[in-house]
């Protein structure tokens, strides 16, 4: 009689499991109209496409009028210096000085902003004052650049004579190193946030796996964080990279020259770092002023923008290459 009982309970229970299992897998697998989510993924595709559109506009025009310049003018373009006839027009002072400013951001910015985010994500304590120290980070990320060429024109420039205050060359502080280290503080907060969400983004387990076989602390951080986290570094890094080499506003502020700067040190020579300088954009920025009834300088400008893109494509694909190997090394 007590087993008769309780038959009825547990085959309304098993019956009641059994309809909920198939009324669930009904809503998840029936064929229901999302309008909502069609709309929005329409709207991103939309967006998409308008953005790639404009893009391949501009970069249409550009490559148009670029390369039918460089294939006239040839190597000459990359050699010769700036002249007032666009037949005769070259930018390697301006090539020159992009690449000691990138050194000097690579060899500044990188490490400082690195070691700022591997110290405030591993070894800071969690209070008021960090918070309020990342708060100011990301808060000087979206200052606009002009601020910080009046911040290298007021220290670097007029405090610290550019770095080279005995120098021969009457530069008034307007070197390329402090258009270095002003552009390598403009990019230092892009590199911390950067380099610090990317070491955030390592797994908690990865660490006690280090601390549970007795390692230290700059142990796990040397052998565990940084090589699980060195592709985003890698690739947040030479983002800001990309960005200094194309500030025209800070450069102009801290004394770039947009005309010739006569004959000076070549392009590997350390020299460069104390004498005075133009760069990429600003030798654009002079290029577009240009009037176009004059000379070919339409062609000249879009050429330089070309150039100036492959630098900075350059630049990814290094960035591109050393991410695949970290992240191989990471997978092996």
């Amino acid at each position: 009689g007590v087993l008769r009982g309780l038959v009825v309970p547990f085959t309304t229970i098993g019956v009641g499991a059994e309809a909920a299992r198939k009324q669930v897998e009904a809503e998840l697998t029936g064929k229901r109209t999302d309008v909502a989510g069609a709309g929005f993924r329409l709207a991103l595709i939309l967006g998409l496409g308008v953005a790639i559109f404009f893009l391949g506009a501009v970069l249409w025009s550009v490559l148009a009028d670029g390369l039918s310049y460089l294939s006239d003018r040839g190597s000459g373009f990359l050699g010769d210096n700036v002249s007032s006839r666009s037949s005769e027009y070259g930018i390697f002072e301006g090539l020159r000085g992009t690449f000691w400013i990138g050194v000097f951001v690579v060899v500044f910015a990188f490490p400082t902003g690195i070691a700022a985010a591997i110290y405030l994500e591993e070894y800071a304590p969690k209070n008021r004052l960090t918070a309020f120290i990342e708060l100011n980070i990301r808060n000087l990320a979206g200052v606009p650049s002009v601020v910080y060429g009046v911040l290298g024109l007021s220290i670097f420039v007029n405090r610290l004579d550019g770095f080279f205050p005995n120098s021969v060359e009457r530069h008034l502080g307007a070197t390329t190193a402090a258009a270095g280290a002003t552009l390598a503080i403009l990019v230092l907060p892009i590199v911390i946030i950067t380099s610090s969400e990317a070491i955030r983004a390592v797994p908690r387990a990865l660490r006690e796996g280090g601390y549970g076989v007795g390692a230290t602390k700059w142990e796990v951080t040397r052998h565990h964080v940084l090589p699980y986290a060195a592709p985003g570094i890698l690739t947040g890094t030479l983002l800001s990279l990309a960005r200094a080499l194309g500030e025209a506003a800070p450069l102009i502020l801290v004394g770039g020259v947009l005309g010739s700067l006569g004959p000076q040190s070549g392009l590997f020579e350390v020299e460069q770092l104390g004498e005075q300088f133009t760069a990429m954009p600003l030798l654009i920025t002079q290029l577009a002023k240009k009037p176009a009834s004059v000379g070919d300088w339409t062609g000249a400008t879009s050429a330089a923008i070309v150039v100036l893109l492959a630098v900075v494509i350059l630049a990814n694909t290094i960035a591109i290459l050393l991410r695949n190997h970290f992240e191989k090394k990471r997978g092996g």
